[in-house]
């Protein structure tokens, strides 16, 4: 397929699309919007097999686990679309950012009250707690290093991105550069390297990596 033709139009959503992702056999996508509903959608014929409709908030990130089983905006089971879990704090932030651990095991959660937990979906326990940055305002997501040293990216409404030890939960570094809120991290598959990018003020792009081979 040429880069930059339509191959398909998928219509369903009655608000604006916030998020959507591929599965990892690349045959569905689920998305979220600010209609409150989660749908499952065919690549192939555009068509939507199902609307999880449980939500009474948009919804700002969907994902499925590694294998394709399950759904995380809540835990929803993929092929039935029934609701499996929902992970409720005892003072309900709100809820901004949501991604499975790389084995699936449990999901990285970011609230609007400057908080990342993680939790430890089949036992519905908050694990582990991480704090430093700022978050209150933006969707502002947190992701998983891809190497064998383990920890915690997030990006921060006071222009910085946060890195903890996934087991200590201490911030080992906070990176500065970005002019705005970081509103987006990723790192890379197989390289200690994140990727970052920041608002209107800012504009850019960022790679942060280690010249000694550390994070």
């Amino acid at each position: 397929m040429e880069l930059g033709t339509e191959a398909k139009t998928l219509i369903g959503h009655t608000n604006f699309v916030f998020c959507l992702n591929y599965n990892p056999h690349s045959n569905l996508l689920v998305s979220g919007g600010f209609d409150e509903t989660v749908r499952v959608w065919d690549v192939a014929t555009g068509k939507s097999l199902k609307v999880l409709p449980a939500h009474s908030d948009p919804v700002t990130c969907v994902g499925f686990s590694h294998d394709g089983t399950l759904i995380v905006s809540r835990i929803w089971d993929a092929d039935s679309g029934q609701c499996l879990k929902t992970l409720v704090d005892d003072d309900n932030p709100i809820c901004s950012h949501v991604k499975f651990s790389p084995n699936s095991r449990f999901v990285l959660v970011s609230t609007q009250d400057s908080t990342i937990r993680l939790w430890n979906y089949n036992t519905s326990r908050c694990v582990k707690t991480y704090t430093g940055h700022t978050n209150r305002t933006y969707c502002i997501p947190a992701c998983f290093s891809c190497t064998k040293r383990k920890y915690i990216i997030s990006g921060s409404e006071d222009n910085k991105i946060y890195v903890w030890d996934l087991q200590t939960r201490k911030v080992m570094q906070v990176l500065e550069g970005h002019r705005d809120v970081v509103l987006a991290v990723a790192t890379h598959p197989s390289k200690d390297i994140i990727a970052s990018a920041a608002m209107e003020k800012d504009l850019t792009i960022r790679l942060w990596y280690d010249e000694t081979g550390e994070t």
